[in-house]
């Protein structure tokens, strides 16, 4: 194994003006430090920096180890390292406690210089926009005018988009993982009931306990309150079920004796689990620093800011955005993702979207990590390559046809079922002022299509585009893959609504030497163009050309233009006769709405 990145942690006070730090709800802060830590090597032209924003509870040790730790310790250690996600062989890595936290940046527990007591109750609210300014502040003061990139997970998330809303010169590139513009009601319960119960425990003493018993009990509830939250239901299913600690299965039904009484007085697993994560964090936690960061994120609400306009608030961004989510995550929820990417398509931005499946829910960007490596460095590239496919004179012959019907003046382009981004590469070779955006199903295809330095979306094109608003782009491309749509009709129905105009190429189930195949062999045909058996094709909904211009009427679609392709001599023959259907092994036509 490799031997683990050992860091430590750094202090910074700010340097603030003679009034002190403004925070946004009219507090001031005198003095502001900040607990940091980097990791990887910064390049002379310190263009490599990543700042990584930690969630809820988290702090600045996102990666490695501590000396004297025995194992890895970061709380993303698998992401940030060499060869990971975030690779401290080609970033440096800078990560800091939030303000209002307990891990060395000023929080409640510091010491107010103005009265040389911890400032307690007394410590302002803060804002999102506030951990943020401090983050910037201290990049700017450690000597960094811009970064390569902001990474959030969750909570860390929400501060990576307040980045880009509130510097948007600052970050070329913002990542917001498991996150959203605002909790959900439902979150913003769990929230409430778990400030409750710290500021009903006795000890809570309006926030001033240091120097006597902390609020432990009410803050061990809220922690578990939490957690019930990082975990999808499948999960805990699994990890714990109904199963009772210290008993190896339930009594049976009438059981009486020392059987009986073991497993009456025995607690679940689950709640075993809880009173360990409870436990664990009231040793390292303070409880006033959870309800000012907690209430920092309830309070956070990007669509409010404008009217209920969350495409109005994110129109400041210019960095490049990718936005991840989670299957299984309940706490912020797939949705909440879509409708951020959603958002950044309505304004015309330069965004990604990939939701990944997690079954094990939230905390699965902290803890199944594998895909989610890969979407991060795929995206954080800095240098993107875009080789060209390597084709045969018949499959340049294609590409180069498609390329001559994309409308001139088309600047914003999508893929639809893209593959490894082969197209959009040929096509931005000729085309360099292409925009271009790949939609695909498989995972690893999306992050060759990031690497390429283009979008990707990762969706099922079959089940609708709805993570694509009307008229995002100019043009849309569904390039030999209708025979594989389970609804060819739906598809062409989205291309035209997420684009005014289209080119759609399919091969010709009605060419000779198919009708040949069927008519005298009788035998499902196997060709270049459809060179799978029957049994094993991926195939569905092959058709011919005259079938695909029956549809579009049908449809209301205008075809604009048609291409027969064939490079066979007989072909080349049935096509002088005039029989262009016959003489056709593939098809490219140009659409646009009716």
């Amino acid at each position: 194994m490799d031997e683990p990145l050992v860091t430590e942690t750094r202090f910074l006070r700010l340097d603030l003006p003679p009034e002190g730090l403004r925070l946004e709800k009219g507090g001031v802060l005198p003095r502001v430090d900040v607990a940091y830590e980097t990791c990887g090597t910064l390049s002379p032209a310190k263009d490599n920096v990543v700042f990584v924003c930690h969630a809820l509870t988290g702090d600045a040790h996102v990666a490695g180890v501590h000396r004297g730790d025995r194992k890895p310790t970061g709380w993303w250690f698998d992401m940030v390292r060499p060869g990971g996600g975030i690779d401290t062989d080609r970033y440096f890595v800078v990560c800091a406690n939030v303000l209002g936290g307990c891990m060395g940046t000023t929080g409640p527990s510091s010491i107010d210089p103005r009265t040389g007591r911890p400032y307690g109750g007394s410590f302002p609210a803060i804002t999102v926009g506030d951990i943020v300014d401090v983050h910037r502040r201290l990049l700017l003061q450690l000597g960094f005018e811009h970064v390569h990139a902001v990474v959030g997970g969750s909570f860390g998330g929400m501060q990576a988009l307040e980045f880009a809303i509130r510097f948007p010169d600052f970050a070329r590139r913002v990542v917001a993982i498991a996150t959203g513009a605002s909790l959900t009601a439902q979150a913003l319960a769990f929230d409430v009931v778990g400030c409750d119960a710290i500021e009903g425990d006795p000890n809570f003493r309006g926030g001033d306990y240091y120097g006597s018993d902390a609020p432990d009990a009410g803050l061990a509830q809220a922690r578990k309150l939490a957690h019930i939250t990082y975990l999808s239901n499948a999960l805990m299913g699994e990890k714990f079920g109904r199963r009772r600690r210290g008993v190896p299965s339930p009594a049976p039904a009438g059981a009486s004796g020392a059987g009986a009484d073991a497993a009456a007085g025995s607690v679940f697993e689950v709640e075993s689990y809880l009173e360990h994560q409870g436990n664990k964090f009231i040793a390292r936690f303070d409880a006033n620093s959870y309800l000012r960061i907690t209430r920092a994120m309830d309070e956070f609400d990007l669509a409010a800011r404008s009217g209920g306009s969350l495409a109005r608030t994110l129109a400041p961004v210019k960095a490049r955005a990718l936005v991840v989510a989670l299957s299984g995550d309940w706490l912020f929820l797939p949705e909440q993702s879509e409708a951020l990417f959603r958002a950044l398509q309505e304004g015309g931005k330069d965004a990604s979207y990939f939701c990944l499946e997690a079954p094990a829910g939230h905390d699965a960007f902290l803890t199944h990590i594998q895909e989610l490596k890969a979407v991060v460095a795929g995206f954080l590239v800095r240098e993107p390559a875009r080789p060209e496919p390597e084709l045969d004179d018949d499959g340049r012959r294609d590409y180069e046809t498609l390329e001559s019907m994309v409308p001139r003046g088309t600047r914003r382009l999508l893929d639809l079922a893209c593959g490894d981004g082969g197209l959009l590469n040929f096509l931005c070779a000729r085309r360099p002022e292409l925009d271009c955006t790949g939609v695909d199903l498989d995972t690893a295809g999306g992050v060759r299509v990031l690497e390429s330095g283009h979008n990707a979306v990762r969706a099922d094109v079959d089940r609708g585009l709805s993570t694509i608003p009307d008229d995002a782009f100019d043009c849309a491309v569904l390039s030999e893959s209708l025979q594989v749509m389970r609804r060819p009709d739906k598809a062409l129905q989205e291309l035209l609504r997420v684009a005014p105009a289209g080119v759609v190429s399919f091969p010709n189930f009605g060419m000779w030497k198919i009708v040949y195949s069927l008519g005298f062999l009788r035998r499902m045909p196997v060709t270049k163009r459809l060179p799978y058996q029957w049994y094993d094709t991926p195939n569905i909904h092959l058709c011919t050309v005259k079938d695909f211009l029956i549809l579009c009427k049908e449809l209301g679609i205008r075809v604009e233009k048609v291409h027969y392709m064939s490079t066979l001599p007989l072909s080349k023959f049935f096509r002088l006769l005039g029989l262009r259907h016959l003489g056709t092994s593939r098809v490219l036509v140009k659409i646009s709405r009716g």
